[in-house]
């Protein structure tokens, strides 16, 4: 019988072991702050294109924003999405 050598082993030493711990975590946060946007956005009724323009940016610049593949989002970006729908963006190291 063999035994897996991963069993009883945390998800993110997985992770770390694998060598994608910091994209993973990376793009679920990413992914997390795109559909609280969103759900704000529909929560208010604005629209994609109210949205770009409360943000003062381009409707391509707001999609990639919400894209939840799209892990490259600056930080500044995340600011004004926040503001646009009357919230504040929190950061903190844990």
């Amino acid at each position: 019988m063999n035994k897996n050598p991963r069993i009883g082993e945390s998800f993110e030493s997985f992770l770390r072991d694998e060598g994608i711990h910091d994209a993973v975590i990376a793009t679920a946060i990413k992914r997390a702050l795109a559909l609280q946007i969103e759900h704000e956005m529909a929560a208010q009724s604005i629209s994609k294109s109210e949205m770009a323009r409360r943000m003062k940016t381009s409707a391509s610049q707001l999609g990639r924003l919400l894209d939840p593949e799209n892990d490259r989002v600056q930080l500044d970006t995340l600011v004004k999405a926040a503001s646009a729908v009357g919230k504040n963006l929190a950061v903190s190291l844990v």
